[in-house]
């Protein structure tokens, strides 16, 4: 099969796999364990489905950061401080995957979307546990001076960590983030799911911006699904209230472990 060509039944599945994760990233996220199994299926090599969908998701990630511009506002400094770790990581993570060899890519595939499965499902358990740390008492006496700007700095090493993993394969990014910056940044869970949506965007377009020029790209796949992509986000959008977030989630970390536990036997 040349190299981006797919049949336009292929398309309309990959189109139909971008909406549904386009969807699933607004209501509860997790939508790469739809689009990147769906890809592979339809024959594309591991690599090169990882870096197809990265750029055809990255629309998705910009209209969530700025979804939340307002949440951002009075964190300039904070931002300026962990976007350059982000940026530098997702590129990082970028690179690794590119110099990975299909081979080892392939075998990796099984255990990368068990881990993300995981982090999907302790997603909302962690976030009630952030809520309960953060309360909104103690944010704002915690947050002021020294202290507010040390947490800041060494948040900057699990940020670069993090995106590593992000620009490399990216499901389960945010989960990390959010970790990271309620235990070492002490603020209302609002202002810091922003900041995390702001890195998380960061970190993938340092890997979309690198992979554009790799000569791995699908174009036609690509492009198909990042207008799925968006028209999903739109959809979730519109759904938001309607499906429980927690009752998504648990079907797509079921889809996860399913597709997991299929690559690991199949490898």
């Amino acid at each position: 099969m040349e190299a981006g060509a797919l049949s336009p039944l292929g398309l309309g599945l990959a189109f139909l796999a971008a909406v549904a994760a386009g969807a699933v990233n607004a209501l509860a996220g997790g939508g790469t364990l739809i689009t990147f199994p769906t890809l592979t299926a339809l024959g594309l090599p591991a690599v090169a489905a990882n870096v197809t969908n990265t750029i055809a998701m990255a629309p998705g990630h910009l209209g969530a950061t700025l979804a939340q511009k307002s949440d951002l506002a009075g964190q300039r400094a904070r931002v300026a401080r962990l976007l350059p770790a982000a940026l530098a990581g997702g590129l990082a993570g970028g690179l690794l995957l590119l110099v990975t060899s299909e081979r080892v890519f392939r075998q990796l595939v099984p255990f990368l979307i068990l881990l993300a499965s995981a982090l999907l499902a302790v997603q909302e358990p962690l976030r009630a546990w952030l809520l309960r740390r953060l309360s909104p008492s103690s944010a704002h006496a915690r947050e002021e001076g020294k202290h507010a700007r040390l947490g800041e700095a060494i948040a900057a090493l699990p940020v670069f960590a993090a995106s590593v993993y992000g620009g490399y394969f990216g499901a389960g990014l945010s989960v990390i983030v959010l970790a990271a910056l309620g235990l070492l940044i002490e603020d209302s869970l609002t202002r810091l799911n922003a900041t995390k949506q702001a890195i998380g965007f960061a970190a993938n377009t340092a890997a979309a911006a690198l992979f554009l020029f790799s000569g791995q790209v699908w174009w036609t796949v690509g492009l198909v699904m990042a207008v799925g992509a968006v028209a999903g986000g739109a959809l979730g959008g519109r759904l938001a209230g309607r499906i429980p977030p927690a009752t998504l989630r648990l079907v797509v970390v079921t889809i996860g472990l399913v597709v997991g536990l299929a690559y690991l036997v199949r490898s």
